[in-house]
């Protein structure tokens, strides 16, 4: 194997470790409060496991991971846009008018 190959393995497993570590996230964020939730590191995590493994995928030339990695980096994108918009059209109506 090559250093090259070493490295890009490596990055695939991080990118797997990073994936998997927000369903631990996860869990425990439900097991604190007793209901299930679903953090918002959740979904940066999501985010960033994910595109790190898009990444090995497309080094790869693997369509099929491609193209599952690339449809999962939307949902999240979607997901994290979702949760701060509230938040940024909260902002705006507690803001004093303008002028």
């Amino acid at each position: 194997m090559t250093p090259t190959e070493t490295i890009w393995i490596a990055i695939g497993f991080f990118g797997q470790g990073l994936f998997f570590g927000r369903w631990i996230i996860q869990w425990v964020a439900s097991e604190r409060s007793s209901k299930s939730r679903v953090p918002i590191s959740f979904w940066y995590m999501s985010l960033i496991g994910g595109l790190i493994t898009l990444a090995y995928a497309i080094y790869r030339r693997d369509p099929v991971f491609i193209a599952g990695q690339s449809v999962g980096a939307v949902v999240y994108i979607r997901n994290l846009m979702l949760i701060y918009r509230p938040a940024a059209s909260q902002a705006s109506t507690l803001a004093p008018p303008q002028g």
